[in-house]
């Protein structure tokens, strides 16, 4: 059976912050406008995060709540600015960039966020048909890395720009990743 994962980065804040923002008035318009670029699907879910349920609200999708979908836990550096962390902590930053496995802030090492999207991914595989997923960028990022086997310490060269559909299409355990295009109306 064939399922096509539709992942859609979702609508964001101004600041370059580790943690959840609700996005601005501008940026949800932005989603709103793009709504009728979605593809069809069957099924959709949202990742916890207020950015992820916004985003989901003005592209007027019903999706179901999807707590494995959840960011990356930054642990201690939740809530900061990413310019604040590298300017008080330029060596744990350095190693957290570098090194997948590193988790200087206490929370999730990279390696745990590639299974937990792979898994779900494998999750949607079983079901097939066509889903969306209003998710973070590292989550997007990890579902690649997940389904095509790649090493985790790819994943800061990849860029998942805000209002993006990334297409992961699988079958009989191989997938093929379509890249990012932009949701416009």
């Amino acid at each position: 059976m064939t399922v096509r994962v539709v992942l859609v980065a979702p609508v964001t804040g101004q600041v370059a912050r580790f943690g959840d923002e609700m996005p601005d008035a501008a940026a949800l318009r932005r989603a709103e406008a793009a709504a009728g670029a979605l593809p069809a699907f069957v099924r959709a879910y949202s990742a916890p995060e207020a950015r992820c349920r916004a985003t989901v609200d003005a592209l007027g999708v019903h999706a179901v709540p999807a707590t494995e979908l959840g960011d990356l836990d930054v642990g201690r550096w939740r809530g900061r600015e990413l310019d604040d962390v590298a300017a008080d902590e330029p060596e744990a930053m350095a190693a957290w960039l570098s090194d997948p496995e590193a988790a200087p802030h206490g929370g999730e090492a990279l390696p745990a966020l590639v299974a937990r999207a792979a898994g779900w991914l494998a999750s949607q595989a079983e079901a097939g048909g066509r889903v969306l997923a209003v998710v973070p960028p590292a989550v997007v990022r990890a579902a690649v890395i997940g389904a095509l086997g790649l090493s985790p310490a790819v994943f800061w060269r990849l860029d998942v720009p805000p209002l993006t559909a990334t297409e992961l299409t699988g079958r009989a355990g191989r997938w093929n990743w379509r890249c990012g295009r932009a949701l416009r109306a």
